[in-house]
């Protein structure tokens, strides 16, 4: 039954007015829902409660109660039974609402619930608070945020508008079991006081403990940390520990500033226990179209005996660097940045493992990149940093400077001819002062092999090739290419041969301009041939091609930097050139054959595979052309009849994969090279393996077969642990290479992370790694970076 309010239909001894119906609907005493938003709670998005403009002319407001009293003796509004409001896009309900006229106070009584727009949920067994929002009080109080965030207390005020205080309040971030309910969360923060600033974005916890499954495990009497919803906050950010045995254990303390919304700084000072604190500062601005930092760490060592002797980090007491990267979106199609680094010797960043500059190699570069609709441009200047501990190493001298290197491709947007023509432009300068003359390439200096020389080239070259499909479905598709390169070289050391270099005759050429220019005429023809069943399909597609051009000029005489890396495999079996760079390119008249085979089976497996050779039928073998580093030597494509290579896939839909990839004598059909991979996947556990062998190739320094084995996975104990392990073992030298262990566990609010490794390096050093890494949802991460001893 509805009506409008002040309408009578009982009267009461002391003038006690009361109306009963199902639903009222009352726009004048829109001060009730103040209620609703009175509520202190602490939201992820909004931490602040959202207060709605009771004045808006659309704002529509719904009360409904069983029994609405007017006590005109007491002044009060009273609504009882089921009371709900909905007022803007927010709820409260509870048993009972009263406003008190001469108080201006508000209060919602038992199984009090309040859903915010945000989807922020309260709970409380009473709530009183003034009219105006700015204080308050409330019992038995859970709140509850839309990222799952959850507070709760005994009792709570509010003051001021923006001061929340919880007392005997708990936080967590861990949801509550659902079969266990009654069992505290996986970790809590208990405090005699929570207070929340709404102003400042702070959340205070005094007199505080930290429980684990309930157990207190630490105590602090005081500690602040940002409020939930703040991202960016000048503060204390979470410490982490550190261990090494050269620099004893250490204690990072980091210390963020907020300079604005765009730009920020960070200090850290970390304390070792033997080389005493290391000081870093990192600075970062983010622009509209794009970002910039500026990072530099130092230290006064200690101890640098505590180092080996015959370690750079021995040798100076005083380190540091200074680093900086940038990249800006110039438009929409142009992107330029820039990554460098300067330190006070070769090992510093790595040692102190200096955030984004500790790689092994570190590469400085300046870079242009722009993508247009149908072309690519690509500009770098890069220079390569080795950082290494031995003073006695030579590696970081061996790094060659890249000055620059360029690519650009476009592609015609019509067709020629009825084909795809596209157009390629490569240049590439390269300084280099020490000769890396291995011939033992197993010895790695983790440097490109090269001679003592400046040299500079530029390469251009043109394609276009057209898809024909005939009635009876064979695919012709015909190609020409040309290329064309200039190669300049000043060289110091132009003695430097390598042993096929010298077994064929070939000479690095003398110091000079040099031209040479390339023309290919190919054709290809596939056949594919489609088998259907009711159950699967399958492609059979044989394959057949041939390229004729003339030999390469300068074969193996000119400096190769780019193209040393040549793997003859099933992937590079139908390419028109199988180098891998400018500098060397394939001549002479070559014929590819294989067959390809798709098949596709009803129950969702798929088997897919690809075998061939290929054939050198006139002209300069390229392959058999030494050049200063052996590229093409024991690839299997340096006799007239290559290897025959093939690779076979497996795909399941049970999570099973395999894949099979081998090169196989041409004469004996013995195995020059293979790989066997197999991988499942499942919800109780992932499981990979891998079998690598690799013939001897005494001309790379590898007088022996290497067979290796590799092997890892991680299991589920239970719903959140975790055990996870990996191996690597050398079959030919029978020992293990590298393995590591770690445990985890992982749930909703709560990760922690423990992992050990060992990996040996070529010497037969072992370089040992230990983490330990744990995170708190909304709190932060703790842990150990990954830092390694050599034993």
């Amino acid at each position: 039954m509805t009506g409008r309010l002040g309408q009578r239909r009982l009267n009461l001894p002391g003038d006690r007015w009361v109306e009963r119906r199902n639903t009222l609907r009352a726009i004048a005493l829109s001060c009730l829902v103040s209620c609703a938003f009175a509520l202190p709670a602490v939201s992820q998005t909004n931490p602040a409660i959202d207060q709605p403009d009771l004045s808006a002319p659309d704002a529509q407001l719904l009360l409904q109660a069983d029994e609405l009293v007017y006590d005109n003796d007491q002044q009060t509004i009273t609504a009882i039974g089921e009371v709900r409001i909905d007022y803007d896009g927010t709820r409260l309900i509870a048993d009972r609402l009263i406003y008190d006229q001469p108080t201006r106070r508000l209060i919602a009584i038992g199984n009090v619930e309040i859903l915010q727009p945000d989807g922020t949920r309260s709970f409380a067994e009473e709530v009183d608070i003034t009219d105006d929002f700015r204080e308050g009080f409330v019992n038995a109080l859970r709140v509850v945020t839309p990222e799952r965030t959850r507070f709760a207390a005994e009792s709570a005020t509010r003051q001021n508008g923006s001061l929340t205080t919880f007392v005997n309040g708990v936080y967590t971030a861990c949801e509550a079991c659902p079969n266990h309910p009654e069992r505290p969360p996986l970790w809590q923060i208990k405090a005699q006081k929570i207070i929340w600033n709404g102003e400042e974005k702070t959340i205070r916890f005094e007199r505080a403990r930290f429980e684990l499954l309930g157990v207190p495990i630490a105590g602090l009497p005081v500690f602040t940390t940002a409020d939930p919803s703040v991202k960016r906050k000048t503060g204390f950010l979470a410490p982490n520990f550190r261990f090494a045995s050269e620099l004893g254990f250490g204690l990072r303390v980091p210390y963020f500033v907020n300079l604005a919304p765009n730009r920020d700084l960070t200090f850290s000072a970390t304390g070792y226990s033997k080389q005493g604190f290391l000081g870093e500062a990192e600075y970062r601005q983010r622009f509209e179209n794009g970002t910039f930092t500026l990072k530099t760490a130092g230290i006064h060592q200690l101890q640098p005996d505590a180092f080996d002797s015959t370690d750079i980090d021995s040798t100076v007491e005083n380190r540091g660097m200074i680093g900086t990267s940038g990249r800006f979106n110039l438009n929409s199609r142009w992107v330029f940045g820039w990554n460098g680094m300067l330190q006070s010797d070769d090992n510093f960043a790595q040692t102190y493992q200096i955030e984004g500059y500790d790689g092994s190699t570190f590469q400085n570069r300046v870079f242009l990149t722009g993508i247009g609709d149908r072309s690519y441009f690509d500009a770098r200047l890069i220079k390569f940093d080795r950082q290494v501990a031995s003073t006695s190493s030579t590696a970081e001298d061996q790094q060659a400077m890249v000055l620059p290197s360029t690519d650009y491709n476009y592609v015609v947007k019509e067709p020629v001819a009825g084909g795809q023509l596209s157009f390629d432009v490569n240049t590439r300068g390269v300084v280099r002062s020490v000769t890396d003359d291995r011939n033992v390439f197993g010895d790695s200096n983790f440097a490109t092999p090269g001679v003592d020389a400046d040299s500079w080239r530029l390469s251009a070259q043109t394609e276009w090739k057209r898809t024909i499909i005939t009635q009876g479905g064979l695919v012709i598709t015909p190609m020409l290419h040309a290329q064309t390169d200039t190669t300049v070289f000043d060289s110091r050391d132009s003695g430097l041969l390598s042993s096929t270099m010298a077994a064929s005759g070939n000479t690095l050429l003398a110091d000079g301009t040099y031209y040479r220019a390339m023309v290919t005429a190919g054709l290809e023809i596939r056949y594919p041939i489609l088998f259907s069943t009711s159950s699967a399909t399958h492609v059979l597609e044989p394959i057949a091609q041939i390229y004729a051009r003339p030999d390469e000029r300068y074969a193996g005489s000119l400096l190769n930097e780019d193209a040393q890396s040549l793997v003859f495999d099933a992937s590079s079996l139908f390419q028109r050139d199988k180098f891998s760079g400018f500098d060397r390119i394939e001549g002479g008249t070559r014929a590819n054959v294989g067959i390809r085979y798709s098949g596709r089976f009803g129950n969702g497996w798929g088997l897919n595979g690809v075998f061939g050779q290929s054939y050198h039928l006139a002209g300069k073998n390229s392959f058999a052309q030494g050049d200063t580093f052996n590229t093409g030597a024991d690839s299997g494509l340096e006799t007239d009849r290559s290897d025959f290579v093939g690779a076979l896939t497996l795909t399941s839909p049970v999570g099973f994969s395999a894949g099979l990839a081998a090169r196989f004598d041409d004469k004996n059909f013995t195995t020059r090279r293979a790989e066997v991979s197999s991988a499942y996947s499942s919800d109780l556990f992932r499981l990979a393996a891998n079998y690598a062998f690799i013939d001897a190739q005494p001309q790379y320094g590898f007088a022996r077969n290497r067979h290796e084995f590799s092997l890892g996975g991680t299991l589920r104990l239970f719903d959140s642990w975790y055990v996870s392990g990996s191996t690597t073992y050398d079959l030919v030298n029978d020992e293990i290479d590298k393995y590591s262990l770690g445990l985890a566990y992982v749930c909703d609010c709560f990760l922690v992370r423990a992992t050990y490794a060992e990996d040996r390096d070529s010497d037969g050093a072992i370089q040992r790694s230990y983490n330990l890494f744990i995170s708190l949802r909304t709190l932060g991460d703790f842990g150990t970076d990954k830092l390694a001893s050599t034993f």
